[in-house]
């Protein structure tokens, strides 16, 4: 659009509201654009869904949508989580607002060797940041999600020989503040998430692999209660704030079995997003 055509053209969004009604939240969602993580050890590069929300003053009747979507497209093209103060800040003063949160997702392989063959294939998680909070005060959650191995100890000791195993999803949230919005990479939360439950799983593997991973899982039987407290206390021992969802593909059972929980290791201010539950 031609600079002189632009300022011709009325801006609604831009008008004062007189109804008095503050927004919690409004912006963009679903936002699908190139995104690349690199934080040092993780360099991952793909298309990625990224939403963008802003609180809305009493007497502003909009936002600046498009604003939000350039923003996006400019920073989410080489992103370092151990940077993501200087992310939200440009946010929040692109939009003129007190805070802003961005969130987006992104899937990230890993390199997995299987644990006799030594045979190497990659494979992948699903990766969440969400920023939340301004130039002065920010908070990021990293979410990560993948897959182990879980074999029912109540069908090991009941059987006289085998027992059911299934595929577990393993969700692990890990939320840094001001001080260390990054306390836990990518690298790290993978390698955590694949130690919970009786065997991680692997991308490829051989017969002497597939021989390993049977006996390692009946040697290791775990509930899905057990993965998540497990997970939970090498987390509490680091003093890590986080949130711990594990999903039972049940392989017996026409149901899945699920167990989570959230743990802080003391108060911890919010902002106005998690006040509304948002």
């Amino acid at each position: 659009m031609l600079p002189e055509l632009a300022h011709a053209l009325p801006d609604i969004q831009d008008e004062v509201d007189r109804r008095g009604i503050e927004l919690d939240a409004v912006g963009v969602a679903g936002v699908r654009t190139p995104i690349r993580i690199i934080d040092g050890e993780v360099d991952a590069a793909g298309v990625g869904s990224a939403d963008f929300v802003v609180p809305l003053a009493p007497d502003r009747r909009g936002t600046h949508m498009s604003r939000m979507v350039e923003t996006l497209a400019v920073q989410l093209r080489e992103f370092d989580p151990r940077r993501a103060h200087a992310l939200i800040a440009t946010a929040a003063d692109r939009l003129d607002a007190t805070e802003a949160r961005i969130s987006f997702d992104l899937a990230v392989s890993f390199e997995v060797r299987a644990p006799v063959s030594d045979v190497a294939a990659w494979q992948a998680a699903d990766v969440r940041f969400s920023i939340e909070g301004s130039a002065e005060s920010a908070t990021m959650t990293t979410t990560l999600t993948t897959h182990v191995t879980s074999l029912c100890p109540c069908s090991k000791a009941i059987s006289e020989y085998g027992a059911h195993n299934q595929r577990s999803a393993v969700t692990l949230s890990v939320t840094g503040d001001a001080d260390d919005l990054y306390p836990l990479t990518l690298s790290e939360m993978f390698s955590l998430a694949r130690q919970v439950g009786s065997c991680p799983i692997y991308p490829v593997i051989k017969r002497p692999d597939e021989r390993w991973i049977t006996m390692e899982a009946y040697d290791r039987p775990a509930f899905v209660e057990d993965m998540v407290r497990d997970l939970s206390s090498t987390c509490r021992a680091r003093g890590l704030r986080h949130s711990i969802h594990v999903r039972n593909f049940e392989s017996i059972h026409s149901h899945d079995a699920v167990a989570s929980l959230s743990w802080s290791p003391g108060p911890t201010s919010r902002s106005s997003f998690e006040r509304q539950g948002l």
